[in-house]
């Protein structure tokens, strides 16, 4: 477990005990990530600060009732996401919510990078476009695993499907993007895209 998981793993025993510092502290840390995963799914900010504000809610308001997550931030991922898909379906009676389903969708970004050439600039809004034919399911596990660098078994329990599925639905988005850019192996795929989202999460994570 990293220092970072560890120090919010201490949050959340002393949230859980009623210590109301430690529950704002955790609101605090995680209220930009959660935002901006929800905003993936759905562009109404209105409704994720809302899906938001009752994540928290329960939290506080079951409190005693509470596991010790191995991870703060998956299960707080995971939570949203479920309250998130709840609030979408009852917007349309049209939704149906399957494993294998991508009737939700999720748009992947990240912001520009400092440009250095025309050339590299080109790449990028290249990779833009490619990623935004993904189906939804891939271009939310490029998101998990190359910005938030979550692992296939984090990623598996946010999106609830089993290990073997989230190797498999990475696979297959590393292959469409190797084949639409003309890249000579999916490892090169896995390159490009790790170092575009680790910049981008960087540079968010750093004050201005």
């Amino acid at each position: 477990m990293s220092l970072h998981q560890d120090q919010h793993s201490i949050l959340w025993h002393s949230f859980k005990k009623g210590d109301w510092e430690a529950y704002t502290s955790l609101y605090h840390a995680y209220y930009s990530l959660l935002n901006n995963y929800g905003y993936k799914f759905t562009r109404d900010i209105d409704l994720i600060e809302d899906c938001i504000h009752d994540l928290f809610v329960r939290l506080w308001t079951n409190r005693n009732n509470l596991g010790e997550p191995l991870s703060v931030k998956n299960y707080l991922y995971k939570s949203l996401r479920n309250i998130l898909f709840r609030k979408l379906k009852t917007q349309s009676r049209f939704f149906t919510i399957q494993e294998e389903d991508d009737s939700i969708p999720f748009e992947v970004s990240y912001d520009n990078q400092l440009i250095l050439n025309e050339e590299e600039q080109a790449l990028q809004e290249t990779i833009r476009k490619v990623l935004h034919t993904l189906p939804a399911r891939q271009q939310e596990i490029i998101y998990l695993r190359f910005y938030d660098g979550l692992s296939y078994e984090e990623i598996a329990d946010i999106m609830a499907i089993h290990v073997n599925s989230a190797y498999k639905l990475l696979y297959k988005a590393l292959e469409s993007v190797q084949q639409s850019l003309g890249l000579i192996s999916i490892g090169m795929a896995e390159y490009i895209l790790e170092s575009i989202f680790r910049n981008a999460a960087l540079r968010e994570a750093t004050p201005v």
